[in-house]
């Protein structure tokens, strides 16, 4: 069978958003060139991790981060390969128009490559590397394909088909956001808003943790669907509602928590409204940052009105977690 082989170059802070987008448009089998993994490889934290790298894996180091897609030679195919080049032509779009939530956003080239390929079995090759997996020890993420049956009475299951690492919750700063929803969720009675919710993931989390109320936003009206469907698969629609909106831009809902899995500069944008969408403890939840803009990220939420709680890091990722204060003292 050939098949076309598409490739699309971002940054390492683009990666996660065109990846989501894509998604989005139920563009599924991803395959993710993220540099960052190989220099996490040569950046050893014990002598004994490994005495010998390849140099054909040396020189993949700081290379360009890309997202592979493939499509078939039919007609759904084609439709399909369609959608990703307008999917990208829109991004550049925004990332160039004075107003848009992505204006000026570091994406990198955002240019892409087509290789026609002659294969047999490409199609399904991507979900032998989906395996359930534990985000935190409590929380697992499984794709439907796989069964999995729960080592402890408090695991926690999330079932998602999203074809890619980001969607299952394994890539560090969807992990690192749960990990503080579990820290912070104190009652059935938090209600959290999850602001740029993707696949759903963080608002699915926060139910299954035990909070009666979840609103989830989402820009892209074709990823709200998304979310839904993710939402009825794992039985939540009782407490998890998705609605479609830029940011908190024209929102009204309020909650405790205010989670929001973005990048660094979407989460400083967002931080200068946040505070009227909280109310009682008033936390709110950052991730998608670069270890590198934490100082940054962290002195803008500060200004904002907030008194930073923790910060946690994983491989270059980390993520915050910081409290309103209402007349100069933290609640």
């Amino acid at each position: 069978m050939k098949y076309n082989m598409w490739k699309l170059y971002t940054s390492r802070e683009g990666l996660e958003l065109c990846v989501d987008l894509l998604m989005a448009q139920g563009l599924e089998g991803m395959v993710i060139d993220d540099p960052a993994d190989v220099d996490d490889l040569l950046n050893k934290k014990n002598d004994y991790d490994w005495d010998y790298v390849a140099e054909e894996i040396r020189q993949q180091a700081g290379r360009e981060p890309a997202i592979t897609l493939y499509f078939d030679e039919t007609e759904q195919g084609r439709a399909e390969l369609a959608l990703a080049m307008d999917c990208v032509a829109q991004l550049r779009k925004r990332r160039q128009t004075p107003g848009d939530v992505l204006f000026g956003l570091p994406l990198g080239r955002l240019q892409t490559e087509l290789f026609l390929i002659d294969d047999q079995d490409w199609k399904d090759k991507w979900k032998e590397y989906f395996k359930p997996a534990h985000i935190t020890e409590r929380i697992v993420v499984k794709p439907s394909w796989e069964e999995y049956e729960p080592d402890a009475a408090d695991e926690l299951v999330i079932e998602i088909d999203p074809g890619m690492a980001f969607g299952t919750g394994t890539h560090p700063t969807t992990a690192l956001c749960v990990a503080l929803l579990e820290r912070y969720i104190q009652s059935p009675e938090d209600a959290v808003l999850d602001v740029g919710c993707g696949s759903g993931i963080l608002s699915m989390a926060s139910a299954l943790l035990g909070v009666k109320s979840v609103v989830g936003v989402e820009i892209d009206p074709v990823a709200v669907e998304v979310a839904k469907e993710n939402i009825k698969r794992n039985g939540l629609e009782q407490r998890v509602q998705v609605i479609e909106g830029d940011l908190t831009q024209g929102l009204s809902v309020t909650a405790d928590i205010v989670a929001a899995n973005l990048m660094a500069d979407l989460v400083i944008r967002l931080s200068k409204d946040v505070a009227k969408h909280l109310r009682g403890r008033g936390i709110y939840i950052s991730s998608g940052i670069l270890v590198e803009k934490k100082e940054s990220v962290a002195s803008a939420i500060e200004e904002s009105g907030f008194e930073i709680l923790e910060i946690l890091e994983r491989d270059e990722w980390c993520a915050i977690a910081a409290q309103l204060r209402r007349h100069g003292d933290c609640l």
